[in-house]
């Protein structure tokens, strides 16, 4: 496989953030070893998440809050932003526990999609959206889109769902050229955080 730092991609668009931590790059790496056992393979799975999510949620807003030390009343900061995450159904929940142990409080909404083999679109097969939306921005989990129909349909659903304040962000171990052209093309307003952006192009 080419390794992450010299694989040749074509210009990504804005809303893409490709991660360049040289510890994701190493262990996606790891994972993409033919030998790499399935408790390895979770392992790994789990840390990259971990650092995905750090890198995705720079941007949440805080707010002032008074807090009691050992030494006396203190300011501090908490997050402002209530928080979503969205599994997609079933390889989602691979990188759900990286995330809920990151954000603790956020609310946790499974989807459930696949790709039907005849038709080649995305069918929803599953939906736990609550019908009020009371979170401020839902991270979108997928871990290898390949053609990037899934995450496309779990965004439009999202969309639907939300309001037009409603951030959303899709987070994922590796993804395709193609899916990411995919996605960044039918939802340029989503930010993209991926670790690893692959050649591989057959949609599956």
């Amino acid at each position: 496989a080419t390794a992450p730092n010299t694989c040749r991609l074509a210009p990504m668009a804005s809303s893409t953030h490709a991660s360049t931590h040289p510890l994701i790059a190493h262990k996606i790496t790891q994972m993409r070893k033919a030998k790499c056992g399935p408790k390895y393979l979770n392992q790994l799975l789990r840390e990259v998440s971990t650092f995905l999510c750090y890198e995705a949620t720079q941007d949440l807003n805080l707010e002032p809050v008074d807090v009691l030390t050992t030494l006396g009343n203190e300011k501090g900061n908490r997050l402002r932003d209530r928080v979503g995450i969205v599994p997609v159904l079933r390889g989602g929940l691979g990188m759900l526990d990286a995330m809920t142990e990151m954000v603790s409080n956020a609310q946790v909404y499974h989807l459930g999609i696949y790709r039907d083999k005849t038709a080649l679109l995305p069918v929803e097969y599953y939906n736990k959206l609550p019908k009020r939306v009371t979170v401020h921005t839902v991270f979108v989990l997928d871990p290898c889109p390949i053609s990037g129909a899934t995450a496309i349909a779990a965004i439009d659903i999202l969309k639907s769902w939300g309001s037009s304040k409603l951030r959303i962000k899709f987070i994922c171990i590796s993804a395709s050229e193609e899916a990411v052209a995919k996605i960044s093309a039918a939802h340029p307003d989503v930010p993209i955080h991926v670790g690893l952006i692959d050649r591989l192009s057959d949609a599956d």
